[in-house]
């Protein structure tokens, strides 16, 4: 009897939607442990891109390193090799002395600190290896309030966590599925005005507040506004298609998936091949890689990283407006004995 009792009690606290919900909620906990550990339990330099000024065995060396470290290019002079790590063809270069034997290796932190910290090391093997010393010089360093160029990266999950909380709170005020293509249009317009507050918020917090990327408020500003638009729009799509759970769909994209493929602590070289392919193909790394492209690059390989943050907003705009279209909302039947009152 008492057994009943429970199984009862259990039925009416515990409704099939919400152990559906808690069920969900189980998996992107898995998914996000899965994630996270997977990316960065054992980082190491993968074919990380490496402009050479040296003879071609010195490149075809560096290519055959275990584990394939390094992708070299042979480039004519120093002067190539700098343009192409500012241009981000390349995270550094080796630039042999042919009149001595004190070689130059260029990096850039302001890339990532993982990454300058492989480059170094494979630049120091190569250098003792042939009985070389080695300077390196930082063309592109991160700021003295940015350490380790990891400000972008917390600037855009801010951006982003803010987008996907401003969507799913209107859901769950105002119904996750719109029922109207004009309702659909006010709450998309109102994920517009708060992309833009938002985004100029996180780029005052960074730049005149803490000096963290001081000098580029109005660049910062714009990048913030597509970030948080994408994520906005692409949370409000998810949950015209799914619901309630389409929240949880954004979370497994933007945070799940986004946030270790974004290139923070770890770049796109020195995490694993799954998460390095999808890294700038999602609005983190996408939003990651304009900030630092930007502020430390002279905003030389933009062109990418904003044209994917304006393909995920406009196609996740285009999903929400079609299911809205698509909408037929029913009118509950009149109540017996009572009139219809018009609302």
């Amino acid at each position: 009897m008492r057994h009943s009792l429970l199984l009862a009690e259990l039925r009416d606290a515990i409704t099939p939607r919400a152990f559906l919900l808690m069920f969900g909620v189980l998996l992107v906990q898995l998914g996000f442990l899965l994630s996270y550990v997977g990316a960065f339990h054992h980082p190491e330099p993968r074919r990380v891109p490496l402009a050479v000024v040296a003879p071609q065995q010195v490149a075809d060396r560096l290519d055959a390193l275990p584990g394939g470290p390094v992708r070299s290019t042979v480039v004519r002079d120093e002067g190539e090799a700098r343009a192409r790590v500012m241009r981000r063809d390349a995270d550094g270069a080796y630039v042999m002395d042919p009149d001595g034997r004190r070689d130059t290796l260029l990096v850039a932190s302001g890339a990532g600190g993982s990454v300058t910290s492989a480059v170094t090391e494979i630049g120091r093997s190569l250098a003792r290896d042939q009985d070389r010393t080695l300077r390196t010089v930082d063309i592109a360093p991160a700021g003295g309030q940015d350490n380790g160029s990891l400000t972008a990266f917390y600037l855009v999950v801010g951006w982003l966590v803010g987008g996907y909380l401003a969507a799913a709170m209107l859901g769950v005020t105002a119904g996750a599925r719109p029922a109207t293509v004009r309702r659909a249009v006010v709450r998309l317009l109102v994920s517009a005005v708060y992309a833009v507050v938002s985004g100029l918020g996180g780029a005052v917090i960074v730049g005149p507040v803490l000096g963290a990327l001081p000098g580029h408020l109005p660049e910062l500003w714009g990048i913030g506004t597509l970030v948080v638009l994408a994520a906005c729009t692409l949370t409000i799509a998810l949950q015209t298609l799914c619901g309630v759970f389409g929240i949880g769909l954004a979370i497994v994209l933007l945070v799940v998936l986004g946030n270790p493929s974004a290139g923070g602590a770890y770049q796109e070289h020195m995490i694993p091949g799954f998460w390095s392919a999808i890294g700038s193909w999602l609005p983190p790394g996408a939003g990651v890689s304009a900030v630092r492209n930007t502020v430390y690059f002279d905003a030389h390989a933009l062109a990418g990283p904003l044209w994917t943050l304006a393909v995920w907003a406009a196609a996740s705009v285009a999903v929400t407006l079609a299911l809205a279209a698509r909408h037929r909302p029913t009118e509950p039947p009149p109540l017996r004995g009572y009139p219809v009152l018009p609302v």
